[in-house]
């Protein structure tokens, strides 16, 4: 039995179209049926397992099949994204096969190299964007900026709650009063304490 080939064509704009990716993959070699070829117009940016089109490939696949795509963003939007695509499929048994890498088969021993290579990149721009997020906490903090949730009680509505407090006031009316939670409150006493 040949396995069923299935083509994921995606583009970002709708004024653009996927007819060029469908005849790539044609170009290829590859016999696609029409109703194996997924065509949608999505964002670059929403992950692929996000997508309504990528949806309806994955609950079609069966073990054994094959998914061609043109470029390796096709089927994702970063590196990271791409790897956990690609992992799902294999979970599935299902072969992935990118024309722009020379036809490899990504789930392959080849195309496992590939997604290492991808898996580093993906790691690479993790840790570039934890480093880009620290930098601009530091350069937040020395600006003098206030990081975090706005705090909801003034200081001076604190030291008014610890006078209420130490008066009995209990804690339900002073978080009805101030519009706050009762553990608010009792943070406030906390941090007095």
């Amino acid at each position: 039995m040949s396995s069923r080939v299935f083509a994921y064509c995606r583009c970002s704009k709708a004024e653009q179209n996927t007819e060029n990716q469908v005849l790539e993959i044609r170009n290829a070699g590859f016999s696609l049926e029409p109703h194996r070829v997924i065509q949608e117009t999505v964002s670059g940016s929403v992950s692929a397992l996000q997508r309504k089109g990528f949806a309806k490939l994955m609950e079609k696949l069966e073990p054994g099949d094959v998914v061609v795509c043109t470029k390796l963003d096709r089927l994702g939007r970063n590196a990271m994204d791409v790897r956990s695509t690609v992992e799902a499929f294999t979970a599935m048994k299902v072969r992935v096969i990118c024309l722009a890498l020379g036809q490899a088969d990504l789930t392959s021993a080849a195309g496992k190299m590939t997604m290492g290579v991808i898996a580093a990149v993906a790691e690479f721009e993790r840790d570039l964007l934890i480093e880009r997020t620290s930098a601009g906490l530091t350069r937040a903090k020395a600006e003098g900026k206030t990081l975090g949730r706005k705090p909801s009680l003034t200081a001076d509505q604190k030291a008014d709650i610890l006078k209420q407090r130490e008066a009995d006031v209990s804690l339900g009316v002073l978080a009805k009063r101030y519009g706050v939670s009762r553990s608010a409150i009792q943070r406030v006493e906390a941090a007095y304490n």
